[in-house]
């Protein structure tokens, strides 16, 4: 019986037809070319694993459904679906294994990381409120940046309050004036220097976005705003007494000559000294209609000593580009001797406002007040990178409170005096 069950079952195989046998993909006729509607996401979008029925055989018509269990072998690129469509031959049945570690074309490297980009400045007050047309001439005018302004009137505020009568408050009045003079003089001084430096500008990374040096604005435009802002100072200057009208007019030579000054000395913060202290002589005279020498020329002093402090800790943001350009400044004078030189100039400041104080017969609140702007002069010289950029901005930006210090001090020793 087991002879008869063997032979019906070679017989049986051998009428099994040749069609039915699932033959190797290489003796296959190539199918024909996919087309589009074979891929539905596109032709780079992998189709699903072909089920790979080329190795499972039919041994008998009893047992025609029976397949041998399917290889893990890779997919080639010449594998084909059930319905004729070539698969990718990036398709693997390891590819569940190495999506997450693989990129683009098998590379397990991950892509490089890039770096965040600088995040832009904030927007001033200037971009939100001022016209599009008149933003330009703010800019050049420096009035999204007040910390000049505050520079240039903390001296006339000075010698405002040290002229007032003992126990009364300085004069309101001449206060406004001066305040809203110092904008426009401090304007005007921004556009003077900007026309004759624009070629300068250009070339320093901090001031080659300015309107000038950017080409925003052009230089017959920059001298038809300086014309307008010298115009709208002059009714305050016609409002004080013939002595400030002239040491005003006085003021302006100063004013016009400064950004010449870098180009022949390694000086330049000193004569800003001179400039930006002026409002000391005009303040004075504008409240008495003299000049006491024993009283405002240590206040003059004292006041070019503290520029010199803090112009040269805002010259060491510009150094490696004043270098190559040519230009002169007392960060490149001092060098690695900056601290002890500003550390100079700071006790010298501190010295000459306690003699004009004295001088002034100012009651002892003021010499507190005068201990905690020493106190935050020496904060300044002592922490601040001369190195780092933003570290000596900040530095500078942080004398409106020195200037704030001293007024306060005035003030009240005037009161009590």
């Amino acid at each position: 019986m087991a002879f008869l069950r063997a032979a019906d079952l070679v017989r049986r195989h051998r009428r099994v037809p040749h069609a039915s046998l699932i033959l190797h993909p290489a003796l296959l006729p190539p199918p024909p070319p996919p087309s589009m509607e074979s891929f539905p996401d596109g032709p780079s979008t992998p189709g699903p694993v072909a089920r790979n029925d080329i190795f499972a055989a039919t041994l008998c018509h009893r047992h025609r459904h029976r397949r041998w269990p399917r290889p893990l072998i890779p997919i080639s690129s010449s594998s084909y679906d059930g319905s004729g469509a070539r698969l990718p031959a990036t398709v693997s049945l390891y590819s569940h294994l190495s999506s997450t570690s693989s990129g683009a074309g098998g590379d397990s490297t991950p892509p490089p990381q890039q770096s965040p980009q600088a995040k832009p400045p904030p927007p001033s007050w200037v971009d939100r409120w001022v016209p599009l047309a008149a933003r330009p001439y703010a800019m050049l005018a420096r009035i999204d940046k007040p910390i000049g302004t505050w520079l240039l009137a903390w001296p006339s505020f000075w010698s405002i309050a040290m002229a007032a009568m003992p126990g009364e408050l300085p004069d309101m009045r001449m206060l406004a004036l001066f305040a809203c003079g110092s904008v426009l003089i401090r304007g005007a001084g921004c556009t003077i220097n900007d026309l004759l430096d624009r070629d300068i500008d250009r070339k320093v990374e901090r001031t080659k976005s300015r309107p000038l040096a950017s080409g925003i604005l052009t230089p017959t435009q920059g001298v038809g705003f300086l014309g307008f802002q010298l115009l709208l100072g002059l009714p305050i200057l016609l409002q004080l007494n013939n002595l400030s009208q002239i040491l005003g007019v006085f003021s302006l030579l100063l004013v016009f000559s400064y950004p010449l000054m870098k180009r022949f000395t390694y000086w330049p913060q000193a004569y800003l000294g001179l400039v930006f202290n002026w409002g000391a002589l005009i303040g004075w005279a504008a409240m008495k209609g003299t000049i006491d020498p024993a009283i405002i020329l240590p206040l003059y002093t004292a006041g070019i000593c503290w520029t010199l402090v803090y112009d040269t800790i805002y010259a060491h943001q510009d150094k490696e580009d004043d270098v190559k350009v040519g230009v002169k400044s007392t960060a490149l004078r001092f060098g690695d001797s900056t601290k002890p030189w500003i550390s100079g100039f700071g006790a010298a400041c501190i010295a000459n406002l306690a003699l004009s104080g004295y001088n002034a017969d100012l009651a002892w609140p003021y010499y507190p007040f005068l201990a905690a702007a020493s106190a935050h002069l020496a904060w300044q010289v002592s922490t601040v990178d001369l190195s780092d950029r933003l570290d000596c901005n900040r530095k500078f930006v942080s004398n409106k409170w020195f200037g704030a210090l001293i007024f306060g001090g005035i003030l009240c020793g005037r009161l009590v005096s």
